[in-house]
């Protein structure tokens, strides 16, 4: 076996481009997970059964289901039932929606270490609820689970490649279809290897700035 650079030149191309899919993918799945994880954060403190059920029940079924098994369903299943979406928009919805019921109970562990004192203070100034929780609650809730949040959207990384299993070409993607045409293997996996080394860290080290900026 030997190294071919002029291989890995042939496919920069192809990494590219799967390079752009998988951010993207990886930026509106974090987003939606960010969002929806929030909206079932809070809707769990909901104080009754017929919100907080239905609720507990979706996102433990999603939370304990694969998500290539849900990329499946909703990549094949849903066109028979006339909701057709590309399958970018499928992967990302996918990532976001499994990712959102880890996200909520992330926040969930946020909100509730909110010292109490915090809610007695905004209900002796009679802030409205509203008010309460966007200028009190949350800003401090979120800061206490920036990092938790960070480690999910590695994970999401991590699981960018199971959107070939739904014909969406991220990096992985690229790299096999070229390692196919080409019968070259070693190099553009090398380089997809590298490069999931090297997002990770940059995000991670991306995170540990905004945490220290948060608690600062």
């Amino acid at each position: 076996m030997t190294w071919e650079w002029s291989a890995v030149s042939d496919f920069m191309p192809h990494f590219w481009d799967g390079l752009i899919v998988t951010l993207q993918a990886l930026v509106l799945g974090s987003v939606i997970s960010f969002v929806l994880g929030l909206v079932w954060a809070l809707l769990m403190r909901v104080p009754t059964r017929w919100v907080t059920w239905p609720v507990g029940a979706v996102t433990e079924f999603v939370r304990n289901t694969p998500l290539l098994v849900q990329l499946f369903f909703l990549f094949y299943v849903l066109p028979e039932w006339g909701l057709t979406f590309s399958a970018l928009t499928t992967g990302v919805f996918a990532i976001g929606l499994h990712y959102s019921t880890y996200t909520m109970q992330v926040y969930r562990a946020g909100i509730e270490a909110v010292p109490a004192g915090q809610w007695e203070a905004a209900t002796a100034l009679n802030l409205p609820l509203r008010r309460t929780w966007t200028a009190v609650i949350l800003p401090q809730a979120v800061r206490r689970v920036v990092p938790a949040l960070g480690n999910y959207v590695i994970s999401m990384l991590k699981d960018t490649p199971m959107l070939m299993a739904i014909t969406v070409l991220e990096m992985l993607g690229e790299a096999r279809l070229f390692s196919q045409q080409h019968f070259q293997f070693t190099e553009p996996l090398t380089v997809i290897g590298f490069a999931f080394i090297v997002i990770s860290y940059l995000a991670s080290l991306a995170l540990r700035a905004l945490e220290r900026r948060l608690v600062h």
